[in-house]
């Protein structure tokens, strides 16, 4: 990770140039609205002047007195939506799950990953779970000055049920609003954790909504978008009719800026905020601290829980002949130290990882396991995998080891996977990594395991995981099933009430004898959950973040407007 270190210092003076050039350049002929440049200071001057004093420019001094209210913040590239700002394709879903800023939602997750509402007043259940009714607020109007009623709030659940391409919504059968303030939602199977994707929906007029809307946003809520250049940055400005406390922050600039150039931004001092990578945290920047919010943004790889020639789907032939072993994989994971990976790959900025729902509210506790080498040693021993003569172990002919496959440009899972092999050829498996492309990586993670990336505000993610498909018999992304872990789930989505159904959720971790941990199946090997890093200017003082999801990307301003310069 040093090495990564000097490698993105030896680009830093190219990447500030990169940099200068998007910032100023915006100011010029690709900007026709703003008259300023996206970084402009407090008094209207280009932070990337001619002056090339960049100290007279530090997010210190631009604080000024403290009346400053606009703010730059630098995400990656992938966190600009390809297709604009549109709830029905994505904007507020996906990896990057975020409360959307520019359109309202009928409800909100709090602190604690509870939920609290939005444009909803309230909502009851049916006892069939398969009516939901929400009233709403009658004082919210768009941005053209249209008010926002239930029929609105109907319209974007059924366009989205239609054309979404990346949230789920075949639990919906229809939404009809009977009057201006309630909106009625009949689903197809009762969905308990409603409320969570009711969170992320933002609400489109009916009036207004077009092909071209993801470049044109209406919406209701804490920010209208004054301007999109695309592949460079988008601007947002307080909304003078929002129905809720007034934006401290109001005008919030984003800029995408891949690693090397966030980092160049803050050393010149053009950028309030900016997201950074573990690699980048033992830097010290003059008018910056470094900020470290915790996360549910997890790594772990799947362990295929089935035999080599397993037949799924009519034809795929899955598996593999070691990790179905479950003694195998209760072994392997407790032969992994966490701790040292968070120090050696992540610079300390990280947790231990037992699930894929750590810290949630679902989340259960004997998940947790603790590190115990000789333990590993003594169940493969026990499962008849004995060491050979180069130390690696066997069993009927069988090697004990697999391929670890890893996204090819993933730096962070290149360097996980690595210190995996290394930690478990002390207890006698032998793990080859290999650096591959999505296309394949999918297919083969059917038969060998593969580092992924999860973690979401909602217990759908152990159910996308855990839970076996109709038409295979298997989970999804690991070949795994257990009908006792499919029924918990089954029940907690057709609970009638909520929070009664976290209870089920865990259940279907592990029951005190069934599940899908230590003592159980344990198809998926958890290790850290990743810090979400970022370099903040002297005085800019953000608001307590909720534990971010898997994206390092627009969950850090899910509460932008309550943020302030000191």
């Amino acid at each position: 990770m040093r090495r990564g270190m000097r490698n993105g210092m030896k680009y830093a003076v190219a990447a500030m140039l990169a940099v200068s050039m998007v910032v100023t350049g915006c100011a010029g002929s690709s900007v026709k609205d703003s008259g300023t440049s996206a970084a402009a200071d407090s008094t209207g001057n280009s932070a990337g002047d001619s002056t090339g004093n960049s100290g007279e420019n530090s997010a210190r001094e631009k604080a000024g007195n403290g009346t400053r209210d606009d703010v730059v913040v630098v995400m990656g590239p992938t966190s600009e939506p390809e297709a604009g700002f549109d709830p029905a394709y994505g904007w507020g879903a996906g990896e990057h799950v975020h409360e959307p800023l520019i359109q309202s939602t009928l409800t909100v997750t709090t602190a604690g990953l509870k939920i609290g509402y939005d444009l909803a007043t309230d909502m009851e259940v049916s006892q069939d779970g398969l009516t939901w009714t929400v009233n709403i607020r009658d004082d919210v109007k768009f941005t053209d000055g249209e008010k926002l009623t239930a029929r609105d709030v109907a319209f974007t659940y059924n366009t989205l049920r239609d054309t979404s391409s990346v949230n789920d919504f075949t639990m919906l059968e229809s939404a009809e609003a009977p009057d201006d303030s309630t909106v009625v939602f009949h689903m197809n199977r009762p969905y308990s954790i409603w409320p969570y994707t009711m969170a992320i929906v933002g609400i489109v007029p009916e009036h207004a909504y077009g092909a071209d809307y993801g470049s044109h946003p209406i919406g209701s809520g804490r920010y209208i978008m004054k301007q999109w250049d695309k592949g460079q940055q988008v601007i947002f400005e307080a909304n003078p009719d929002y129905y809720g406390t007034e934006p401290k922050m109001k005008k919030v600039t984003i800029l995408f800026m891949e690693e090397d150039a966030a980092y160049a931004a803050v050393m010149s001092g053009q950028v309030d905020l900016a997201y950074t990578a573990a690699s980048y945290s033992d830097q010290t920047l003059p008018g910056y601290e470094l900020l470290s919010f915790e996360t549910v943004d997890n790594r772990g790889f799947n362990l295929p829980a089935v035999k080599a020639g397993t037949v799924s789907d009519g034809k795929t032939v899955v598996g593999n002949n070691f990790t179905s072993d479950v003694q195998v994989r209760r072994a392997v994971n407790i032969a992994i130290d966490r701790d040292e990976m968070i120090e050696h790959v992540l610079n300390g900025y990280g947790s231990p990882a037992y699930s894929v729902c750590d810290k949630m509210p679902w989340y259960n506790e004997s998940a947790k396991t603790e590190y115990d080498p000789e333990k590993a040693a003594e169940l493969l021993e026990e499962a008849g995998w004995k060491a050979g003569s180069d130390g690696i172990r066997e069993k009927d002919g069988v090697r004990a080891g697999f391929t670890l496959m890893y996204p090819a440009s993933d730096s962070v899972r290149q360097a996980l996977a690595a210190d995996t092999a290394n930690q478990l050829k002390e207890v006698g498996i032998d793990v080859k990594i290999e650096g591959v492309g999505w296309d394949d990586a999918y297919d083969r993670a059917q038969t060998e395991p593969l580092m992924w990336g999860w973690g979401a505000h909602t217990p759908m993610e152990l159910y996308n995981i855990y839970h076996t498909m109709k038409d295979t018999g298997l989970a999804e992304y690991s070949p795994y099933a257990n009908d006792s872990v499919d029924r918990y789930m089954d029940e907690a989505l057709a609970s009638g009430n909520l929070e009664d159904s976290y209870e089920l959720w865990k259940k279907a971790q592990w029951d005190g004898t069934e599940g899908v941990t230590q003592d159980g199946d344990i198809p998926w090997i958890w290790l850290v959950n990743i810090d979400h890093l970022y370099w903040s200017g002297d005085g800019l003082k953000v608001a307590e973040q909720k534990i971010h999801p898997h994206g390092h990307g627009w969950s850090i301003v899910n509460n932008v407007d309550q943020w302030s310069w000191e």
